[in-house]
């Protein structure tokens, strides 16, 4: 986004949020969509739905390479976990 596009949105976005300032109502609706999308943004766990199967596809091709790790039993498995 240019930054000539940004100034505008920007501007759009406060001339909306002064339409809104009258209603108390929109108001709070607003601040906690804006919450839910701070949230969103901060959380690492998030992935687009190809970074996902992204990531599937690698540990795919990694247990392949002889690269992944199992277990013989639960109380080995629980152990490696819990040392993470």
């Amino acid at each position: 986004m240019t930054a000539v596009q940004l100034a505008n949105l920007n501007a759009e976005i406060q001339r909306n949020l002064d339409t809104l300032s009258e209603d108390e109502t929109m108001l709070n609706r607003v601040a906690k969509y804006l919450r839910k999308l701070v949230k969103e943004k901060e959380d690492p766990t998030l992935m687009s739905k190809e970074e996902f199967f992204a990531r599937i596809d690698e540990a795919k091709r990694e247990i392949e390479e002889g690269k992944g790790i199992t277990f013989d039993n639960l109380e080995d498995m629980n152990a490696w976990l819990n040392s993470l």
